[in-house]
Formats: C-alpha cells, structure tokens, sequence
C-alpha cells in the first residue's frame, strides 16, 4: 500500500499538498479520493488531524450543485442521533450498509460485463450467419431481377402482339 500522503491547511484555509508541493483546492482533494489515494489533512500549526472536517466540506461543495446524495429527511435522522446512545451504532450501520452497498455494485458491474461479453459472442455468431445468407441473397435477386425483365418483356410482347 502506498505511503499516507500529507495536506496541510494553513491559517489562510488554504490545502497545501506536500507531496506536489502546491497549494490545492476541495475539488482535488475529491479527486484524491476518486483515485483511492490515501491521505491525512492536518493543521499546519496544531498537526491535529482534520482530514474529516475537510472530507465533510468536499460533501458540502457537492451537495450544493447538481444532484444531491443527502436528502432533507436523510440529513434531518443524521442530525436527530448527535448525542443519542445509538450514535456510534448508527455510524457503524451506515459504513456497512454503504461497503454492502459498493460491493454488491461491484457485482452487478461484474454481472453486467459478463452478459455483454457473452452478447457479443451471439452477435458475431449472427454476422458470420449473415455473411453466409449474402451469396443466397444475391442469387436470390439476381433471379428475381431476371423474372422481373422477362416478365416486363412479356408484357410488351403481349401488347405488341394484341395491336396486330
């Protein structure tokens, strides 16, 4: 596993990255964490560990565009079980549920790939089917063209014969 990269937040707020050794924003901080890449925010004065407070604003940037994860109601329980007994049970529920839920996502993704991978065997069967039906077909209408002319043919001959 790689080593545990550091950001150090600096009175002025801003996330220094020391292993790029630049300033950075919430947005590549959520970035790092879309790349799985392990890290640890800490106050540049007090080294206290803050990597949550900062995790906790990336969310708020996201849940303010777009689509949100969190609804009212969802935030509104979160909220209600601060300071109940439950509290940390509820925190270990929602981090089960949500690796469950990833893993079984996982699954279906894998399911899903199967079936398409398999698709494409029938697809090609049925091109390689198509590709022998193409001779059948050009014969086919190579006759049909052919009886279409001769019947034409007749038809005038027909008509020039009924003028005599």
């Amino acid at each position: 596993m790689s080593e545990l990269r550091v950001i150090k937040k600096y009175p002025n707020r801003r996330l220094y990255d020391t292993e790029i050794s630049r300033y950075i924003t919430l947005e590549e901080v959520r970035q790092l964490v879309l790349q799985n890449v392990r890290f640890r925010v800490e106050d540049k004065r007090t080294r206290e560990d803050i990597t949550r407070t900062i995790l906790l604003q990336v969310i708020a940037e996201q849940e303010e565009g777009g689509d949100p994860i969190f609804t009212t109601e969802l935030l509104t329980f979160i909220i209600r079980f601060y300071g109940d007994p439950m509290q940390p049970s509820i925190s270990r529920y929602l981090e089960l549920s949500l690796q469950l839920f990833m893993q079984q996502q996982g699954n279906f993704t894998e399911q899903l790939r199967g079936m398409l991978g398999q698709a494409q065997q029938p697809l090609h069967a049925l091109k390689e089917l198509a590709d022998r039906q193409v001779p059948i077909w050009r014969t086919v209408r190579k006759e049909f063209l052919r009886n279409l002319s001769r019947t034409k043919l007749n038809k005038l001959t027909r008509g020039a014969d009924s003028e005599d």
